[in-house]
């Protein structure tokens, strides 16, 4: 846990302080945030990927991976993004599914919502609808989406296994979850986990390989792949942090290739 015990809060409150930066066009860093090494949308995603979405959702995507690149979204699909930010994701995701698919965007921020829902009315996507709630309970019903995606957002939850649990209870029989998050590598002193930046950067959250596979496994989730897209350097963990963060140089060599984005897709 980090040292302030109440996380949610302070997630609100930083995600918060990104979409009104984004609306006012001063997003200019990924410090603290859950980018990784890449530091904005047209590296993640590609520039031709983007065309015809509001700055605003760009500026506001604070991702680690492209969440679609395995997602495998086809025309018809209903699809839910958690933790839907700005709504660059649910707005990729809406090109693919089209009219006769929906999108819903989840976020806990009201800021990133109302962003979300101007970058939408700015966009003219009709179908995609953003919604408030907590992963950790989902407000859909059982067996409603075909497909779930998530850039870098469910290690910010301190129960994972809520999470999965969620994810597997909306989830359609045979429908599947493709999210972008970052995994831990190798063992971390408990005391550097605590540190708040490494939460909000959602490496302190994160889970080992062998560990996110077997809550994944044991909730039910099949044909489970974790594709590991970069490992983060000292130097990378140190620039997410910035100078603030609390943090020896001993510990710092410690996170020295820790953590990594991946996108992990497994099957209902």
């Amino acid at each position: 846990m980090a040292e302030d015990k109440d996380i949610k809060k302070q997630i609100q409150h930083f995600y918060g302080e990104i979409a009104k930066n984004a609306k006012e066009g001063n997003v200019s860093c990924c410090k603290g945030s859950c980018c990784g090494p890449i530091a904005n949308a047209p590296l993640i995603y590609g520039e031709e990927f983007l065309n015809g979405l509001p700055e605003e959702a760009l500026e506001a995507s604070q991702g680690c991976a492209n969440p679609l690149v395995f997602a495998e979204l086809k025309e018809g699909d209903i699809v839910l993004d958690l933790g839907s930010g700005g709504g660059i994701d649910a707005f990729l995701a809406a090109k693919i599914v089209g009219n006769k698919g929906k999108v819903y965007g989840l976020d806990m921020t009201d800021d990133m919502l109302a962003l979300a829902n101007e970058n939408k009315k700015k966009a003219g996507f009709t179908n995609v609808e953003f919604i408030k709630g907590y992963i950790e309970e989902i407000p859909l019903p059982d067996e409603a989406v075909d497909v779930i995606i998530s850039n870098c957002v469910i290690n910010l939850s301190e129960d994972k296994q809520k999470v999965f649990s969620e994810i597997y209870r909306v989830l359609k029989r045979g429908g599947y979850l493709s999210i972008a998050d970052v995994v831990t590598l190798k063992e971390v002193p408990d005391r550097v986990r605590q540190i708040t930046e490494l939460w909000l950067s959602c490496m302190a959250g994160s889970l080992l390989v062998d560990d996110l596979n077997k809550i994944l496994a044991d909730i039910g989730f099949k044909d489970i792949t974790i594709f590991l897209e970069h490992v983060y350097t000292k130097d990378v963990i140190q620039s997410l942090l910035g100078s603030d963060a609390k943090i020896n140089a001993s510990d710092l060599d410690r996170l020295d290739g820790a953590f990594g984005s991946a996108v992990i897709k497994a099957v209902k």
